[in-house]
């Protein structure tokens, strides 16, 4: 039983990570088609601005999936080694998201304001 359960739960972390992957090259696209508009356009800052919050929230996204992941592979080959990458990658995330959700909040004070 349990053999089979590591062979769905790896199955599993892989096809997070995919989505996690697909989410950020999204984004990612998504991103730089705003910055070539912002480029070309008389409103450039404003299309960055946007483009920039968007591909926050796509980070944010992948982020997540990427912790979700994470923690299903420590959950089925707990090690010490495996509990401080999670660990790291935990607050590498809430850090990352921590200073993407403070800039996007002021970008959108700035745009209601």
């Amino acid at each position: 039983m349990k053999d089979w359960l590591t062979i769905v739960a790896l199955n599993v972390v892989t096809i997070i990570h995919i989505m996690a992957l697909l989410v950020v090259a999204f984004g990612a696209v998504q991103a730089f088609a705003l910055c070539l508009r912002s480029m070309v356009s008389r409103s450039g800052a404003r299309h960055f601005d946007i483009g920039y919050v968007q591909f926050a929230r796509w980070l944010i996204a992948g982020l997540t999936f990427q912790l979700a992941a994470d923690i299903i592979e420590t959950s089925i080959t707990p090690s010490w080694e495996g509990i401080g990458q999670l660990a790291a990658i935990a607050a590498i995330r809430a850090f990352v998201n921590y200073f993407l959700e403070r800039d996007m909040v002021t970008h959108e004070r700035r745009e209601a304001g």
